[in-house]
C-alpha cells in the first residue's frame, strides 16, 4: 500500500466526510519550508490558509526550530500544579505588556476550545462566588464559532458543527449578529453607526441580570465565512456589557497575533475585556497551546483559604508545556526583532487591492471583505441581489480540489473562498495565489454551468 492507502486504513480525518476520500486521497506531506508544503511525491503547495490559521511565520522556521531543539534537551514537560519553569514565566512577562490594559493573570490550556471552556467555567464560578448565582446564562452572536467541545459548541452557532449536538448543549441567549455584506439596514461597511447592534442592546436589557458573560470573536467571525464587522460594533458591545455587569470574553484565537493588522483585533476598538482567549498563532503553529488571560479582580475572587472551596479546579495534563512555551516565546521575539507586524501591514493594502482588482467585476463573485492580510470573497448566483448558490453543489469544495492540482492550498468555508496566509507572504506569492483562485473558480463555474448559470 502507498502512504495514502495506509492513512485511510487507520485515520479518521477532522472536518471531513470520509467518503470524499474515495476519489480525493489524503495528500501526505513530507516536509515544509516557509510558505510551502511538499508531499511525499515532491509536489509543492503554497499554504495560503496557514494550515487552519495557525502557521504565523511559515513552516519550519529556523529560529523556532532552534528554540525547540534547545528546550527539548532541558525539559520536555512537568506537572504545572505547584511547579513551573522559565519558558512559561518569561512568556507571560513578554506577552503581558502587549495585551489590553488590565489583563494580567494567565491560565494555560492545550487548545483553543479548552481555553473557551476555561473562560466559561471561570465566569460562572466567579459570579457564584460573588453572590450572583442567578447569572447562569451566556450570550453570543448568531454565526459565532468558538470551538468544538460541548461548552464551546454551545456558545457557537454554526450549524455545520453544532446542529446534531443541540440536545446536549447549554441554553445560550443569542442576539442576531452583524452581516455587513447583506446588511438589513441597507448600510455600507465603514459608513454606518452599527445600527445592527440594537439586537444585542435589546438582549442585554432583557437578560443582562441573568447573564454571566458575552463571548465574541472581535471584528471577524471566521468560521462563518470571514464575516467582518466594524470596530464601532465591538466598542458598543464593551460599553453595554459594562452597563449591565456582564463580563466580556474576547475570543482572539483566530484574530490575534497580527492576523487583522494589529497584535489583537480588539485594539481597533480600544477596549479592554474581562477575559481574552488566545491560541493558534501563539506558538507559530508549532505546538498545541492556549491561554485564557483575565484580570486581577476576577483572579482575586478565587483567592482564598482552601477550605472555602473557591479554587478553580480545572486542569489539563499539558498545561504550560515547556516546549510550547519555548516556541511561543520565540514567536514573540521574532515578531518584535524582525518587525513582522509592521511588514505585514505594509503588504496588506497591496493584497486587498489585488483581490479587489481580480474579483470585483467577476459576475459570480461578491462580498469581498478584508482586514490585515485576511481576504475573502463569496461565490454568488446573483451578484446584484447577493443570492447564494445551493450549498449542495459544493462549488467552494470543487474550487479547493482544482486549486490543489495547481499547487495552492485553499480550504473554503462553503462557497466563501478566503486567504489567511502566514504573515511572511510576499507580493509575488499573493499574485500567484489569487490568479490560481480565479482560474479555479472559472473552471468550476464552466463545469457546472448547466446547473447554476
Amino acid at each position: 500500500m502507498n502512504f495514502a492507502e495506509r492513512d485511510l486504513r487507520y485515520i479518521w480525518h477532522p472536518c471531513s466526510q470520509m467518503k470524499d476520500y474515495e476519489d480525493f486521497k489524503p495528500i501526505v506531506i513530507d516536509h515544509g519550508k516557509g510558505m510551502y508544503l511538499y508531499d511525499v511525491e515532491g509536489n509543492e503547495y503554497m499554504d495560503v490558509i496557514s494550515s487552519w490559521w495557525c502557521n504565523l511565520l511559515g513552516h519550519c522556521h529556523p529560529r523556532i526550530n532552534a528554540a525547540l531543539k534547545k528546550q527539548i534537551d532541558l525539559l520536555e514537560h512537568v506537572i504545572f500544579a505547584n511547579f513551573s519553569h522559565r519558558p512559561a514565566i518569561e512568556l507571560c512577562e513578554r506577552l503581558a505588556p502587549l495585551l489590553p490594559k488590565g489583563l494580567e493573570k494567565f491560565f494555560f490550556a492545550d487548545n483553543g476550545s479548552a481555553a473557551i471552556e476555561v473562560a466559561l467555567k471561570m465566569n460562572f464560578q466567579y459570579h457564584c462566588q460573588q453572590g450572583e448565582p442567578q447569572r447562569k446564562k451566556f450570550m453570543a452572536l448568531t454565526d459565532a464559532y468558538h470551538g468544538e467541545t460541548l461548552g464551546a459548541l454551545s456558545v457557537g452557532a454554526v450549524d455545520l458543527y453544532s446542529k446534531v449536538y443541540k440536545p446536549l448543549l447549554l441554553d445560550v441567549i443569542r442576539p442576531e449578529g452583524p452581516d455587513c455584506y447583506r446588511c438589513k439596514f441597507g448600510k455600507t461597511f465603514g459608513k454606518c453607526s452599527a445600527e445592527c447592534f440594537s439586537a444585542v442592546e435589546k438582549a442585554l436589557a432583557e437578560h443582562g441580570k441573568e447573564t454571566a458573560a458575552f463571548i465574541v470573536e472581535p471584528l471577524v467571525q471566521a468560521a462563518a465565512g470571514m464575516k467582518i464587522y466594524p470596530p464601532l460594533y465591538l466598542k458598543k458591545l464593551s460599553e453595554s456589557c459594562t452597563k449591565y455587569g456582564v463580563h466580556l470574553i474576547l475570543d482572539e484565537i483566530a484574530t490575534g497575533y497580527g492576523r487583522t493588522g494589529k497584535m489583537f483585533a480588539c485594539e481597533y476598538a480600544s477596549i479592554s475585556p474581562d477575559m481574552m482567549c488566545i491560541s493558534k498563532g501563539l506558538t507559530g503553529g508549532y505546538m498545541p497551546m492556549a491561554i485564557t488571560v483575565t484580570t486581577e479582580k476576577i483572579y482575586n475572587a478565587f483567592y482564598s483559604d482552601y477550605r472555602e472551596g473557591k479554587a478553580f479546579m480545572h486542569s489539563h495534563t499539558y498545561c504550560g508545556n515547556p516546549l510550547a512555551c519555548s516556541a511561543a516565546l520565540e514567536v514573540l521575539k521574532i515578531l518584535e526583532e524582525e518587525k513582522i507586524l509592521e511588514k505585514a501591514r505594509d503588504k496588506a493594502e497591496f493584497f486587498s487591492n489585488l483581490v479587489a482588482e481580480t474579483f470585483d467585476k467577476h459576475p459570480h463573485v461578491g462580498g469581498h471583505r478584508f482586514i490585515g492580510l485576511i481576504n475573502a470573497v463569496e461565490l454568488v448566483k446573483d451578484k446584484e441581489n447577493k443570492i447564494p448558490y445551493d450549498f449542495r453543489l459544493r462549488l467552494g469544495y470543487q474550487v479547493y480540489r482544482e486549486a490543489v492540482k495547481k499547487g495552492i492550498l485553499l480550504r473554503p468555508m462553503g462557497d466563501v473562498l478566503y486567504f489567511n496566509p502566514p504573515l511572511i507572504i510576499e507580493p509575488e506569492q499573493m499574485k500567484r495565489a489569487v490568479e490560481v483562485c480565479r482560474e479555479c473558480i472559472d473552471i468550476v463555474l464552466e463545469r457546472n454551468k448547466e446547473f447554476i448559470l
